[in-house]
């Protein structure tokens, strides 16, 4: 299977009237999101999503998501909070994350009760509408740490063959006050650095240069606080030498946000 960084939007921004700017903001990467299911081939065995909205330490494996959903947004219209994606979960896939993890000297725990949360749910309810594929999510570790974050990668990589789909799901560009605040031309400079960064031509090219994500230009324009890029380097350890390309390149409320896929 391949992997892949994508960019979740903003909260339940895909399933709601927008009053305020172009209400066809978000339908470009709307479209995109539907796109990969095909473009991944065959229907995965399971999903792995490690989502830029849940950070724990040990890492935490929420295998059968027994609450549901999390709404963890705020100030959206009631029906965003009425959302449904009844997808189920696979214990013996989160069993086998932990197998894999603990190969690899990486620390984590069960957390089965805790609900899916938006930036899993609102993406997956895009490019898996029908709910039929169990879902599994891993969370981040709180140390922010890149070099952690691609080694949780490498762990995981077996995966792929074993049919998983694995997604990191969080943002390029994620600071909504520095949204058109003088911020496009660092916008800029970060997003042609981080898709240079991601498409080197060997695999440990593309983990030196995302280990120094912060030198980047625009890099703590683009990300105050990193929780958003950081799926990308669990994905980026994944994909070992395998080449990325951008598969969504498009301005947003005229900031350029790209996702990535990895493997051919």
């Amino acid at each position: 299977m391949p992997a892949y960084f994508l960019a979740h939007g903003a909260g339940p921004c895909f399933f709601m009237e927008w009053t305020h700017g172009p209400r066809d903001t978000w339908d470009g990467l709307a479209t995109w999101l539907r796109s990969i299911s095909a473009d991944a081939g065959m229907v995965p065995q399971a999903i792995v999503v490690v989502s830029a909205h849940w950070e724990a330490a040990p890492l935490h494996i929420n295998g059968l998501h027994r609450s549901g959903l999390l709404y963890d947004y705020g100030g959206f219209p009631p029906h965003t909070y009425e959302l449904c994606y009844r997808a189920p979960g696979s214990a013996a896939i989160a069993q086998r994350l932990q197998v894999l993890l603990g190969e690899h000297d990486i620390e984590s725990v069960r957390d089965d009760e805790r609900g899916l949360d938006h930036g899993t749910f609102i993406p997956l309810m895009l490019a898996y509408a029908e709910a039929t594929v169990p879902v599994v999510q891993l969370s981040l570790h709180p140390s922010l740490d890149p070099a952690d974050h691609l080694a949780v990668g490498h762990a995981l990589a077996p995966l792929r063959d074993e049919g998983v789909l694995l997604l990191g799901s969080g943002m390029s560009y994620h600071n909504r006050p520095g949204l058109g605040v003088g911020s496009a031309q660092l916008a800029e400079q970060f997003d042609l650095w981080l898709t240079h960064a991601v498409c080197a031509h060997t695999g440990a090219e593309r983990e030196l240069r995302l280990r120094r994500w912060s030198d980047a230009p625009g890099a703590r324009q683009a990300h105050p606080r990193e929780e958003h890029l950081l799926p990308l380097m669990v994905v980026a350890g994944a994909a070992g030498d395998e080449p990325a390309r951008p598969t969504f390149a498009e301005h947003i409320a005229g900031i350029p946000v790209s996702c990535y896929r990895f493997g051919a």
